[in-house]
């Protein structure tokens, strides 16, 4: 499936939820479409009208999730699905273990330390060229962190008017599992995620059982 490059508030009113797909601007609520409330309100998801309600099955309300799950973090159905597969072949809960997995990713770890404000933004940053990890440079949004990972901006590219804003930046809401020095534009993975780290509304179950019919 090709990646979704449309408008993405229509997703978040798709999904009912925030998605934080925007960043900051996702956190004001005068900027955001499930924030506003004027005098029409809300608008509704595309595709619903007013008066008119479906009960929706259980495999309607799994494949939401799934989808939900997927939008959040910007994957596509084959590479979505090939960490559940990875996940099930792992000891514990496939639901939280393919959840730790997607979280892994160095994509979300940007994100999560802060240096992007959305993961598409981390995934840009990325594709560019612009991180070593472990001193080796590393362009793959999908590549997989572990505990005691070292993630730095490039030497070459900390002039970047980008990072030098960075490095004025008061960093905020940075995961506890995570650790990022904006002075020296270098961060690390202090340990694998668990699932209490994991603070979006997912519930895996539902994609495990959808995946497992």
């Amino acid at each position: 499936m090709a990646r979704y490059t449309g408008p993405v508030c229509r997703l978040c009113r798709r999904e009912g939820c925030k998605l934080f797909l925007k960043g900051e601007r996702c956190n004001q609520d005068d900027k955001c479409a499930l924030g506003r409330t004027g005098a029409k309100g809300v608008r509704p998801a595309p595709g619903m009208h007013k008066n008119v309600r479906k009960k929706e099955s259980s495999y309607a309300n799994q494949l939401r999730e799934k989808q939900k799950t997927k939008r959040i973090y910007g994957l596509g159905e084959k590479q979505f699905h090939k960490y559940y597969e990875m996940a099930e072949r792992m000891r514990g809960a496939t639901g939280e273990n393919m959840l730790i997995l997607i979280e892994r990713r160095l994509d979300n770890v940007i994100y999560k330390m802060g240096i992007a404000d959305s993961r598409a933004q981390a995934r840009q940053l990325i594709t560019h060229g612009h991180f070593v990890v472990n001193g080796k440079k590393v362009n793959i949004p999908s590549y997989l962190t572990k505990a005691g990972d070292e993630i730095m901006v490039k030497a070459e590219k900390q002039d970047i008017p980008y990072f030098k804003e960075l490095k004025a930046a008061k960093i905020e809401n940075m995961a506890a599992w995570v650790d990022f020095d904006a002075e020296k534009l270098t961060g690390h993975v202090k340990a694998l995620p668990t699932r209490q780290d994991i603070n979006m509304d997912i519930a895996e179950h539902k994609i495990v059982e959808l995946y497992s019919k």
